[in-house]
Order: C-alpha cells, then sequence, then structure tokens
C-alpha cells in the first residue's frame, strides 16, 4: 500500500498542510508574517464572507433534498416503461456537459432578456418576468437549481442500479399480499435502496460544497458579491485581491464543513445499518 499512500500524502495530505500553516500568516505575498488565527477573525467579521457561509448553507440544502428527490423520482417512474429510455437520456445527458457549458445555457435562460422571461411575456404571465440573477436570495437559488438540473443525472443513473439490484421475488411477493402502488414503493422498494441513498447524497453533498464553474460563470460571485459560496469566496481572496492568507482561511474552513457534514451523515447511515 506504500505507493498508494505515498500518492495521496503528496497530493492532498501535504497541500492541505501547507494551506493550514499558510492560513496562520497575514496576506503579505512576500515576506508574510505569523499572526496565529487573525485571519479567522477576519473572515468573522466579513459582511460577504458570512454571506458566503449562508450561501454554502443553502447549497448544502438544495444540493442534496432536489438531485436526490428528483433522481429517486424519475428513476422509479422510467424503470418499467418502454419510454423510459428517452426520458432518462434527457436528464442524464446534462451530466455529461461541463459546468462551464451548463452556466452559458442557464445564462441563457435567466438573463432579463433570456428565453424564461421571454416565454413568460409570450403566455401573458409578463409581470412575473424578472432579473433572475440581480436580488438575492433569488439568484442564489436560481444558480442552485441550475447545478440541480445537471447533478440530477448521475442520481438517476445510480438509482436505475438501485432499483435494478432489488430482487424480483420480493416484488413479486409484495403483489401476492395486496401491497402495490405507493404503497409498494415506500415499503418495499424505498427501504431497499438505502445503500444507494447514502451514496447518492454523499456524492451530492460533496458537489454541492465545491461547486465553483457554474456561479463564476453565471455570476461571478455578484452581484456585490451576494452568490458567492466559500469556494467561490476562496478564489476570489486568494487570486482577485492577492489575499492568500484570508483564501487559505476560508480554505480550510471549507475543508472542516465538507469533512465535518460527510463524516456525520456517514456515521448516522452506519449506525442505521
Amino acid at each position: 500500500m506504500l505507493p498508494a499512500v505515498a500518492l495521496v500524502g503528496a497530493l492532498s495530505l501535504l497541500p492541505f498542510f501547507a494551506t493550514v500553516w499558510r492560513s496562520l500568516f497575514d496576506d503579505a505575498i512576500i515576506d508574510p508574517q505569523f499572526n496565529w488565527l487573525a485571519s479567522y477573525a477576519r473572515l468573522i467579521s466579513d459582511p460577504v464572507i458570512v454571506k458566503s457561509l449562508v450561501n454554502t448553507l443553502m447549497w448544502l440544502i438544495g444540493t442534496v433534498i432536489i438531485p436526490v428527490g428528483l433522481g429517486l423520482v424519475i428513476a422509479a417512474l422510467t424503470n418499467t416503461v418502454n419510454w423510459g429510455k428517452w426520458a432518462r437520456l434527457a436528464i442524464v445527458l446534462p451530466y455529461a456537459l461541463s459546468g462551464t457549458a451548463v452556466a452559458v445555457v442557464w445564462n441563457f435562460v435567466l438573463q432579463d432578456s433570456g428565453a424564461l422571461n421571454s416565454f413568460l411575456r409570450g403566455v401573458g404571465l409578463g409581470g412575473l418576468a424578472h432579473p433572475w440573477l440581480l436580488e438575492w436570495p433569488g439568484n442564489t437559488i436560481m444558480l442552485i437549481l441550475a447545478n440541480s438540473w445537471q447533478a440530477s443525472g448521475v442520481a438517476v443513473i445510480l438509482y436505475l442500479v438501485g432499483l435494478q439490484g432489488i430482487p424480483r421475488e420480493t416484488i413479486e411477493a409484495a403483489s401476492l399480499d395486496g401491497v402495490d402502488g405507493v404503497r409498494r414503493f415506500f415499503q418495499i422498494i424505498l427501504p431497499q435502496l438505502r445503500g444507494t441513498t447514502a451514496v447518492v447524497m454523499g456524492i451530492s453533498l460533496a458537489n454541492g460544497l465545491k461547486s465553483f464553474d457554474l456561479i463564476w460563470v453565471l455570476t461571478n460571485g455578484g452581484p456585490g458579491r451576494a452568490t458567492e459560496t466559500l469556494a467561490v469566496s476562496m478564489y476570489w481572496q486568494s487570486f482577485v485581491l492577492q489575499r492568500p492568507g484570508s483564501g487559505a482561511a476560508i480554505a480550510v474552513v471549507l475543508t472542516i464543513v465538507v469533512v465535518a457534514v460527510s463524516v456525520t451523515y456517514l456515521r448516522k447511515q452506519l449506525k442505521n445499518d
């Protein structure tokens, strides 16, 4: 196992510890001074970073509930019908696109003169048309929906694998006992998808918390840095504002959030199993 351990250490652990060490210094690029936790203290007092944390929590909730729920429903509804493969293709196809390509598509939809507002005006609902990406928290919600449009594809694939792995004998036995329809789904099928749900939620958590490209291309974290998540704030502080100490501190905070959420969720799943 030594080569694998060495590779993980060189590519993951060493950069992480280097980031932690850099976060204990000020923002000077040349000859930074050791300042203990001052960079973390500045984050707490910065309203932009506080809103970034709120946005990250919104992403955490939205990118779990929507892809998991949507993926489960689509997989269940299309698993046994003849036209299901075409419906699944339409949902899975966006997953093959890059985040930048998805952002370009949704920019065409959500801009002030875009497809969504044009459709609303065309059907007589012009009063509902407005700049979807300019007002918080609506802009953050639209970004989460755009991300879910792409992320639901992998959830559909994994749930299809889970559904096809359920023994047919249990389904047939349930039918003989008079358990059909929605009742059969919740009492027989859904409990056997617990392992699949754990995997889907784990992937959704990680992808949602580290989402960057879609946000950056659609809004650049704006307007007024209102749609930033911690991942975007980390880039903004490190490379745009040239504040490596603050950027490293945000990276450490983001890592702690990701690890804490993942470990808490996995421990709960293992305990239930």
